[in-house]
């Protein structure tokens, strides 16, 4: 087909002007349809980069940015979003979706190649269609020859190069954006660029991704003062001197492995698709996990493969739980581990499908994982590009972990709305990019599109707000009393106070009771919520713990199910831990939840006591 005229609400790149049909005609165009949330997308962007270097002036490379979220319509968004990536060809502004539909697109990225008739004579989704292209464009080449039009698009405006991209390529704004009441932001050295996530080090210090700049760079606690940084510049290298490319999550590693090791801190170093590892002593980094290629495979659950020597995708955010680094690899839409001290990775959960579906290792869904924190046997999961926080859990299962929902609905379900997490409506996040867990249990939710920090209660199960107003915060972690934001477009990390009640941990119910001598029956009794039922299709999904500091001779520890036989060598506190999880309905599409709920129990030894102990967990 004739490719059609692009139009939008604005072009940039282009130093003001529209990009029309005589400045495309006799030239061999490629459109991408891309949108700033998509990751899939950004790694595009790194093979237009090849495709536009080998080609020269012979291709003109065109982005037109069309918005899935609500948030990546607005200008600012589109603007920041371009000098994020350092997008350094014309971007057409689509904000109303109207090239995208002309050009009959259904998903991101969508790349579409324009021969220089104005011709459509080539079109691909989604990543890897690099070297096809090069072909095609190869045979155009060939075919116009020297009547093939080449240069820049625009004659030079006086005193300015021809492609001007001023505003692109560097950002010497700080955006205020609106701060929730009481909120502490930090103006001073302007260090940061499009900051993507923190970690508090042992003495109180931040060690901040500084993804805009590619380098590590650590924080006094007012959140200001550079003590230094490591690294700067875009690339691939270890040692004294490294260089990253868009480095993001970081998780620090306990004292005991980080001897054994060698470093300290495992960085998600994502436009590299590997691990970095860096000694805080001197600022030594090395590369601990993946081949600097990105995965194009599909990869299943299943056994440890050697760390260097597995490719990876995209890995957006790490945290230590249960021995290992859990690996948020959102390229795939999976979760991995990786072990420092066996030098292996492996996928933990997920099929690789994107989409939104709990399970097991092998049936669960994710859409784009970027944001994680332990929480005992839990994992909370900010899931990006299903809007949604979900949880892992590793125990009580047959099979391996298991995925839940805690709030969220879909893909194409997302907006701001507070609430019950499945209520009527619904609880809504909009790509969520960061998860903490907050003294009291609750978990603080990075809501990047949204510019909010939101609450989830597990024991309410609903969603509220804590904060608004924020320019895309992209991580939250605690640092007590209050909470740390990374707010990303801003260029900044900010302090927002916690609520009283978020400050107190939440402790678990205490109760007594008086038992005969000899074996003793515990029994949890599950109720689900109305509508819900226990799924045992994958499993047993209940497990409980207990744990007497010497009280049992037998009965401690964690199994599957919600009934132990206890026997007891005398009085004493016994601390007691079911979790279960109930589901919708009966479909692979249905979602599930999970419960937990802790008692201490006081328990009496008496020849007229009881021969069980019956617990009562609520859905």
């Amino acid at each position: 087909m004739r490719a059609p005229v692009l139009r939008g609400r604005r072009w940039l790149g282009t130093n003001g002007r529209d990009v029309g049909p005589e400045q495309l005609r006799g030239r061999i165009v490629l459109l991408d349809f891309w949108t700033a949330g998509c990751v899939n997308c950004l790694r595009v962007l790194d093979e237009l980069a090849v495709l536009e270097e080998r080609h020269g002036d012979a291709l003109v490379v065109l982005g037109v940015h069309s918005p899935k979220f609500p948030h990546e319509a607005r200008p600012e968004a589109v603007d920041a979003a371009v000098r994020r990536h350092d997008v350094r060809h014309p971007v057409l502004d689509d904000a109303d979706m109207v090239t995208w539909d002309a050009y009959a697109a259904r998903a991101w990225p969508t790349l579409v190649l324009v021969d220089p008739r104005g011709y459509v004579v080539a079109q691909a989704t989604g990543e890897g269609h690099g070297e096809e292209l090069s072909a095609v464009v190869d045979e155009l080449v060939a075919e116009y020859g020297d009547a093939l039009r080449r240069g820049p698009l625009f004659a030079a405006a006086p005193g300015k190069p021809a492609e001007c991209l001023e505003g692109h390529l560097q950002d010497t704004t700080r955006p205020e954006g609106g701060l929730p009441d009481n909120a502490v932001a930090v103006e001073g050295s302007g260090a940061l660029r499009f900051p993507g996530k923190a970690v508090r080090l042992a003495d109180g210090g931040l060690l901040v991704a500084d993804t805009g700049h590619h380098r590590l760079v650590e924080l006094d606690p007012d959140l200001d003062t550079v003590r230094r940084t490591i690294g700067g510049g875009r690339g691939l290298r270890d040692g004294a001197d490294p260089l990253f490319v868009e480095p993001l999550g970081l998780a620090l590693l306990p004292a005991a492995v980080a001897e054994a090791v060698g470093y300290d801190v495992v960085v998600a170093d994502s436009g590299n698709h590997v691990l970095r590892g860096v000694r805080l002593a001197d600022g030594m980094v090395s590369t601990v996990a993946g081949t600097g290629a990105q995965l194009r495979t599909r990869l299943a659950p299943g056994a440890p493969t050697p760390a260097r020597a597995t490719p990876l995708s995209t890995p957006w955010d790490v945290a230590w739980w249960h021995g290992s680094v859990v690996v948020a690899m959102a390229g795939c839409h999976q979760l991995w581990t990786f072990d420092p001290a066996a030098d292996t990775v492996a996928v933990l959960v997920g099929t690789a499908d994107e989409g939104l579906r709990d399970g097991g290792p092998g049936e669960a869904f994710f859409a784009q994982p970027s944001g994680l924190a332990p929480s005992g046997d839990a994992l909370w999961v900010a899931d990006a590009e299903s809007s949604a926080l979900r949880t892992v859990d590793r125990i009580g299962l047959t099979g391996g972990p298991r995925v839940t929902t805690a709030a969220g609905q879909g893909l194409f379900d997302f907006g701001l709305h507070d609430g019950p997490a499945f209520g009527d409506p619904p609880a809504l996040l909009q790509h969520p990019l960061g998860v903490a867990v907050l003294p009291d249990g609750s978990v603080a939710v990075a809501d990047a599109y949204n510019g909010a920090v939101r609450r989830y209660d597990p024991a309410t199960r609903s969603v509220s707000t804590l904060a608004d107003g924020l320019a895309e915060p992209s991580d939250v972690l605690v640092d007590a009393p209050d909470l740390v934001v990374v707010e990303s477009a801003a260029h900044r990390l900010v302090r927002v106070p916690l609520p009283a009640r978020t400050r107190t941990p939440a402790g678990p119910v205490r109760i007594s009771a008086e038992v005969a001598p000899g074996p003793v029956a515990l029994r949890v009794r599950f109720t689900p919520a109305d509508g819900q039922h226990v799924d045992h299709r994958f499993g047993d999904p209940t497990s409980l713990t207990v744990d007497s500091d010497g009280l049992l001779s037998a009965g401690s520890g964690t199994t599957p199910g919600l009934e132990r036989e206890l026997r007891l060598t005398g009085p004493g506190p016994l601390r007691v831990e079911a979790v279960a999880a109930a589901c919708d309905g009966d479909g692979v599409f249905a979602a599930c939840h999970r419960y937990r709920q802790e008692w201490v129990v006081d328990v009496q030894v008496a020849p007229a006591g009881a021969d069980e102990i019956v617990l009562d967990l609520i859905g």
